[in-house]
């Protein structure tokens, strides 16, 4: 009588988890690819955490015509000069597919390509690398945890082989919390990280846990993705001209700039001061005095990035953004320590056959290139777009990348590059 009690009572939970396994560990999955174009255009401006853990809305949409926009909090910025609004106004061979939010950096994207790989191998992306990324503690574990994916890392588990890539990819995890949140995964984590190969139990675990996420990835993916971000490009849109001609749109970029700038002295725009900045301004007269971007793990992780894009010859974008100037120099941050940043990231891609690079950090005192203290704007937009276009829409020659491992080092992150008339020289 109790074992027949017993089971009424949790014989319903032992078959329905039973079937639940069945479904998510069935092959049958994989054959589920179709993602509606309607579908793909919501996902490639969403900015959805769900999106950038996922794989196969991601892989569909670029397997296509859309290119993958790496970076973080500036694609959230959309005004009718943003790079989607002017792909798909202008119609554009191409279609950004955002990828990154506010807090994900190098770590994060170099996780996010491991699901993409195959669409990256010997195409395009557009890579925009933020400053303030390369504080001296590097990407906030908090926010790494909040895009972290399971999926992305047992996809990359499965095919590492024991590289310095490989080998920090792992050690740079057991940093997170993350990377400990599945004590097996550690484990083969940590075997990685001393140049070990995982075990075969380990193996496969990894196997067993992919197969299971690539399914719940397959079955839901596409029903989750906001549409909020491609109305808004819709929207936007309507404000521009039926053709693109620069200087018009110059002259319209500086008007719409101007009306929306109207409550500060910084060129901000008005709901971001409103909201973010009105109440604090008299106290933040140079908060960021000391403020140095040149000595951070951050540059380790920006290696690991590149070191992907070299194994897939991707032909890559880079796009280094200036600072408000006004508000710069309000807050005290170094003129002269932005300088050498840029010269600190721009040997670090150059010297490694990384050459195309839109250098724009000496713009920050344009009018109404900035949105606010550190995101592109109006004018910002439209100038990264005259080399987003050409890099984009033209032949590009065949990159010659030749990864130097010594940017892995904790002597490059704290390293302080000086520019002469005979080059670079560190000291």
């Amino acid at each position: 009588m109790i074992k027949k009690r017993l089971f009424q009572i949790f014989g319903p939970i032992f078959a329905a988890a039973l079937l639940m396994l069945v479904v998510f560990l069935s092959p049958l999955w994989a054959r589920f690819n179709d993602v509606s174009s309607e579908v793909q255009n919501n996902a490639a401006s969403s900015l959805s955490p769900l999106v950038l853990k996922g794989g196969l809305v991601k892989r569909v949409a670029m397997d296509g015509h859309y290119v993958g926009f790496f970076g973080s909090s500036e694609w959230s910025r959309f005004d009718p000069f943003h790079p989607s609004v002017l792909a798909a106004k202008y119609h554009r061979s191409y279609r950004p597919f955002l990828l990154g939010a506010r807090g994900s950096q190098s770590l994060t994207h170099f996780f996010v390509m491991q699901s993409v790989n195959a669409q990256l191998k010997n195409r395009k992306a557009v890579f925009f690398i933020s400053p303030q990324w390369f504080t001296p503690k590097g990407e906030d574990p908090n926010a790494f945890s909040f895009y972290y994916s399971p999926l992305q890392t047992t996809t990359w588990i499965e095919s590492e082989t024991g590289t310095k890539m490989d080998r920090y990819a792992a050690y740079r995890l057991l940093q997170m919390p993350s990377g400990s949140s599945d004590k097996v995964i550690a484990a083969a984590l940590a075997r990685i990280a001393a140049g070990l190969q995982p075990t075969a139990f380990q193996r496969a675990y990894v196997g067993f846990r992919h197969r299971i996420l690539t399914n719940e990835d397959q079955i839901y993916a596409r029903f989750r993705i906001p549409s909020t971000n491609a109305a808004k490009i819709r929207r936007e849109a309507r404000q521009l001209p039926r053709r693109y001609q620069y200087d018009n749109l110059n002259r319209l970029a500086g008007k719409i700039g101007q009306q929306q700038t109207t409550s500060n002295s910084f060129g901000i725009n008005n709901q971001f001061w409103n909201k973010r900045l009105k109440k604090h301004v008299g106290r933040l007269g140079n908060f960021q005095q000391g403020q140095s971007y040149l000595k951070s793990p951050e540059y380790s992780d920006f290696e690991l990035v590149l070191n992907q894009f070299a194994r897939d010859h991707t032909k890559v974008l880079f796009i280094i953004p200036p600072v408000n100037q006004k508000w710069q120099r309000y807050t005290g941050l170094s003129a002269r320590m932005l300088r050498q940043f840029d010269q600190k990231i721009q040997y670090q891609l150059r010297s490694q056959g990384f050459n195309h690079i839109d250098d724009l950090s000496q713009d920050g005192g344009i009018p109404y290139f900035m949105s606010d203290t550190i995101h592109p704007g109006w004018r910002g937009w439209l100038k990264m777009d005259r080399a987003i276009k050409p890099f984009l829409t033209k032949s590009v020659k065949k990159p010659h990348y030749h990864i130097d491992q010594r940017f892995y080092a904790r002597e490059w992150d704290n390293e302080r590059l000086f520019n002469d008339d005979d080059g670079y020289y560190s000291r």
